[in-house]
């Protein structure tokens, strides 16, 4: 989900309800998870792609420290 940012990629869960989980693996460390939520339209919320956004943000501002 480019959107969002590089490297990111999106599960979909779709049972009674649809679900999205939205996380990036490009770190030989470990999976990390960026957002989950429930989809209620046929359009992901902007709110939802900003959230994941900031905290991709927030990762790779974390790990350029180390």
């Amino acid at each position: 989900m480019e959107t969002v940012g590089a490297g990111v990629k999106e599960i979909r869960i779709r049972m009674e309800k649809a679900y999205r989980v939205l996380y990036v693996a490009k770190f030989a460390e470990a999976v990390f998870v960026l957002h989950g939520f429930e989809k209620k339209t046929q359009r992901t919320p902007k709110a939802d792609i900003e959230l994941a956004g900031k905290r991709y943000r927030e990762l790779m501002t974390e790990r350029k420290k180390k």
